[in-house]
């Protein structure tokens, strides 16, 4: 089986407007996307034509890279007290506030809620 170097990137993009009129598979083929079997038949792969030219485009179609592929819960914005009596913040909000570890917050209670202010933050009126 041999196997062509495909076009990707810009040279892709060009190639299939260059292209024209030609069938999906034409132009998949012109671009490299094909094999041949040792029976010399050709088979034109689409599926890696179709993705090349998705990333050559710059479309994003997998998620961000919070869900790292695995597809979790998604943000509730409510948390619950534990047993032994604390408070979790869970990795899906301190990614989406970029926090780092280490970085250090005061906290400020109230009647029935708590304010968290990263300290170094500057306030509204401070700006």
């Amino acid at each position: 089986m041999t196997q062509n170097k495909p076009l990707t990137g810009q040279a892709l993009v060009e190639k299939v407007k260059e292209l024209g009129n030609l069938s999906k598979e034409e132009k998949a083929r012109e671009c490299g996307y094909y094999t041949q079997t040792k029976n010399g038949i050709e088979r034109v792969n689409m599926m890696k034509f179709l993705n090349a030219l998705i990333d050559a485009e710059g479309i994003e179609l997998d998620s961000s890279s919070e869900g790292q592929g695995r597809g979790g819960r998604s943000a509730s914005y409510k948390i619950s007290v534990q047993s032994n009596g604390n408070l979790l913040i869970g990795s899906a909000y301190t990614k989406k506030m970029g926090l780092q570890p280490g970085d250090e917050f005061e906290i400020t209670l109230g009647r029935k809620h708590i304010h968290l202010k990263q300290i170094g933050e500057l306030d509204d009126d401070e700006e």
